[in-house]
């Protein structure tokens, strides 16, 4: 009588016909059964690395196939043992360490981006999985903290560089939580806003220090602060953000002039701006630090790349518009003199709630609105953006702003830069009911998940769920969703999607209604 085969039996027996292979490993989820027993093979290439994944197997194909996509993340395991300093000595500590075989899985099988990471730094995995790291995302001052310490021995030339790789090992780390669901949504979004504040920051530092040195200035002239605008500027980053930055100095009276220089402060300020814009955005060898938007400055892409305090404050006296208004809701120093920053916070105050904010300024809004639902249209994602389509999150911050700056000079309370904790302030003044705050606030937690769930795949800026049924599964299994009774991971997601854009969608057109008086606004303001 034949013994039964046995998972080992794919590593250990002598030879397995292709249906014994499909056989065993069918039960696991691949799609492409003979590349799985290729890259089994090809991993353990010698007799010591196939006695030891032997050992392991089970637990390995249970991990795979417990992820997003087991096909590719046994591909990039294959590639990550081929990486590794010493293949055994890992085998080794993936047979002692379980939970770190876990780990590698959901990762290889959740993000390539994260993937890549570790692939090219194959020691990180031995950070990562330290229960002690993972337990609790990272504060800012140990942030700091560490990167002051390892930028201090670097030559001027390498500081920039390690930026990059600071930001590759802290964004592995965020995304692993994330994708283990150690971090919560709003945990994950702040850590994303921290790291990004603390490589601003230290890319300030240098380019300041770099500028005086090309200028044969002892020290740079005072009153510089970079603005972080967006979602940068709440403090609920996504996954792979633009950064969304003003530059401002202070007046050129205040300012101390660089006159030694032969260049003014103000010239020294748009060439400092100028290089800190360079130094996150610019690809090298070791990748990028941040994708930089400039846009919201004053005359967007045709305006000065940096402004004095009195300039910003003409500007929005004389031709600042609705948008701005809710713009600079979000407004907040991330980088140089915070004091100008809170300065400047303090100016534009009048400007976003002082001014009454009328019919005129509501259909503005609408009409902001209806660009992007034309826009999203044309390309066929109404009802697959998360960000920009029908329900979605831009639904959410419109509803949000909008309320705020109606009522902000009412209601101090009201100032707040986070979404979640402005919707929190909306209920608190009665502006909003119970049923309106948890549903927002829900649906704002949801689909900043999905989005974070999309982009970490390949650290693109995309908010579209996909067409492909694969990989719409594969997004739904990052996200949590397994089958359940008849039904699968696919319809449960979409499911919920649904129901949140239909109930988001539903109290947006409550407040920009066009059809009738809304409860939001005055009788007054309505006529």
């Amino acid at each position: 009588m034949i013994a039964p085969l046995n998972i080992k039996d794919l590593l250990l027996a002598p030879r397995l016909d292709p249906q014994q292979v499909a056989v065993l490993l069918g039960p696991y989820g691949f799609k492409e059964i003979a590349k799985a027993d290729a890259n089994l093979q090809a991993i353990a290439d010698d007799p010591a690395a196939r006695q030891l994944l032997a050992e392991i197997i089970e637990e390995l194909l249970s991990c795979l196939a417990a992820s997003a996509d087991p096909d590719q993340a046994l591909n990039y395991f294959e590639r990550f043992t081929r990486a590794a300093v010493n293949k055994i000595h890992l085998l080794s500590y993936l047979k002692e360490s379980p939970r770190s075989l876990e780990i590698l899985a959901k990762t290889f099988g959740g993000s390539p981006y994260m993937a890549e990471i570790l692939i090219r730094d194959p020691l990180y995995l031995y950070w990562v999985t330290d229960p002690q790291i993972l337990a609790q995302r990272r504060k800012k001052r140990e942030l700091e903290g560490e990167l002051q310490r390892a930028l201090k021995p670097l030559a001027e030339e390498k500081r920039l560089d390690f930026l990059r790789t600071f930001k590759r090992k802290e964004m592995l780390l965020i995304g692993v939580r994330d994708l283990l669901r150690l971090a919560s949504v709003e945990e994950t979004i702040t850590s994303l806003s921290t790291l990004a504040e603390v490589l601003i920051s230290a890319a300030y530092r240098i380019c300041s220090s770099a500028l005086c040195r090309e200028l044969g200035i002892k020290s740079p002239p005072a009153g510089f602060t970079v603005l972080g605008m967006g979602k940068l500027g709440g403090g609920e980053l996504n996954f792979s953000s633009d950064v969304d930055l003003l530059y401002l100095y202070a007046s050129e009276a205040e300012a101390a002039a660089a006159r030694d220089g032969g260049v003014s402060s103000a010239e020294y300020f748009r060439r400092l701006s100028q290089k800190i814009t360079a130094a996150l955005s610019e690809v090298t060898s070791e990748g990028y630090v941040y994708r930089v938007d400039l846009r919201l400055r004053p005359e967007g892409r045709s305006g000065n790349i940096a402004y004095s305090l009195d300039e910003f404050q003409r500007y929005y006296q004389a031709r600042g518009e609705t948008w701005e208004r809710l713009a600079l809701l979000k407004a907040w120093p991330v980088a140089g003199d915070r004091r100008l920053g809170k300065r400047f916070l303090e100016m534009v105050r009048p400007f976003i709630y002082d001014q009454p904010f009328d019919l005129k300024a509501l259909e503005e809004v609408r009409r902001m609105k209806r660009r992007i639902d034309r826009q999203v249209s044309l390309r066929q994602q109404r009802h697959r953006n998360v960000k920009l389509g029908f329900g979605g999150i831009r639904e959410i911050e419109l509803i949000v702003q909008t309320l705020q700056v109606y009522s902000g000079r009412k209601f101090p309370q009201l100032c707040q830069r986070n979404t979640l904790k402005a919707l929190r302030a909306l209920f608190e003044q009665k502006l909003i009911s119970e049923q309106e705050h948890s549903a927002l606030s829900q649906a704002y937690l949801f689909l900043r998940d999905v989005e974070n769930k999309l982009q970490m795949v390949e650290d693109a800026q995309t908010h579209s769920i996909p067409t492909r049924e694969e990989e719409v599964r594969a997004c739904a299994r990052r996200l949590g969703y397994t089958a359940a009774d008849q039904t699968t991971a696919v319809e449960r997601f979409l499911n919920d999607y649904r129901l949140h854009t239909e109930e988001v969608n539903r109290i947006f057109e409550s407040v920009f209604s066009t059809s009738g008086p809304s409860r939001f606004f005055s009788d007054d303001f309505m006529r």
